[in-house]
């Protein structure tokens, strides 16, 4: 049985996850008041830029679609 998420994933819903875990993750730390060590920001730094480095990635790996057709172009010049 294949699970199927209730919304698409494409690069607007990536973006979208990860800038909610980022908040999550300073906001948790920030919470409960371990974002004063300098350990937890090399950390939380560190991790945020390698989820970024991924999502980069990954957003700039899938091709384009391009809606309009190759041949028969329906534009205002024809």
């Amino acid at each position: 049985m294949k699970f199927k998420l209730p919304f698409p994933i494409n690069n607007n819903t990536i973006s979208l996850i990860f800038v909610v875990i980022i908040t999550i993750v300073f906001f948790g730390a920030g919470l409960f008041d371990i974002l004063d060590f300098v350990i937890v920001k090399i950390l939380l730094i560190g991790l945020t830029g390698a989820l970024g480095l991924i999502v980069s990635i990954i957003l700039f790996k899938k091709e384009i679609i391009k809606n309009r057709p190759k041949e028969n172009p329906k534009d205002d010049s024809n």
